[in-house]
């Protein structure tokens, strides 16, 4: 068992830093809850998605203290996310109990690859009209809500994909996914999912590497941390599609 822990431990940190980073670190914890403990699907879901919650409100103000958040093209998109995720994580979670999790881990494994892809290809930045971060901010939500993943994991590549920078989408997304984490949260407390033990052993840590991971995106070149982001998720698509 403390050998659990210690991994759980170890997950949660380097989730924390992945978030605050490059975005897609979040699902770490996911992985970690299915690796390393006997939850079924919904629990891991459940008690994932709770520990976004504080990480999602402490990167949030780490943002606004660097002044990403306070910046009005960026508040801006945070703000359509934010709206998009109160209707599309419900509907993630409903999604939960009826989509095989095989599958959905074959598509998300590559889809991960494809954005990688436009990542690397992606060219001038430019703003985010609303349509856009609205269908980001919903598909986003109802994903991050089925499988109990953060929501920069899939936020933070796809707005840059769309022309924002790396910062600005690392910290739209943080304020997205207080509204992911809080709504899922809400929607699997009510199903009895969520294993609040494993929940602080996996969050505890997350907070710290939170910090850790806004301090590297801020001390790392935009190509080093777009670099980083399409490593990101070249790595876990394998992890998504073979253990989905």
């Amino acid at each position: 068992m403390a050998q659990v822990i210690a991994a759980l431990i170890i997950t949660g940190l380097l989730a924390g830093i992945g978030i605050t980073a490059v975005g897609p670190g979040g699902v770490l914890a996911t992985v970690g809850l299915f690796v390393f403990t006997s939850l079924t699907p919904a629990q891991v879901a459940g008690t994932a998605i709770v520990t976004h919650v504080a990480t999602g409100i402490l990167g949030s103000a780490a943002f606004v203290h660097s002044g990403q958040l306070r910046e009005p093209e960026t508040r801006r998109v945070a703000g359509v996310l934010a709206a998009a995720a109160v209707v599309g994580t419900p509907l993630g979670v409903l999604l939960n109990s009826w989509v095989s999790t095989k599958a959905f881990g074959i598509v998300l494994g590559g889809f991960a690859l494809v954005v990688a892809v436009f990542v690397g290809l992606k060219g001038r930045e430019r703003a985010v009209g609303l349509p856009v971060a609205g269908a980001i901010g919903a598909g986003v939500a109802v994903v991050a809500g089925l499988v109990g993943v953060g929501g920069p994991m899939l936020a933070v590549p796809l707005l840059v994909v769309a022309g924002m920078p790396v910062l600005g989408a690392l910290a739209a997304a943080q304020a997205q996914s207080v509204v992911i984490a809080g709504v899922g949260t809400l929607g699997y407390v009510l199903h009895g999912t969520v294993d609040w033990r494993l929940a602080a052993i996996v969050g505890i840590p997350e907070l710290a590497g939170v910090l850790i991971g806004w301090r590297i995106a801020h001390a790392l070149p935009t190509k080093t941390l777009k670099a980083a982001l399409i490593a990101v998720l070249v790595g876990i698509a394998p992890y998504l599609a073979l253990h989905g």
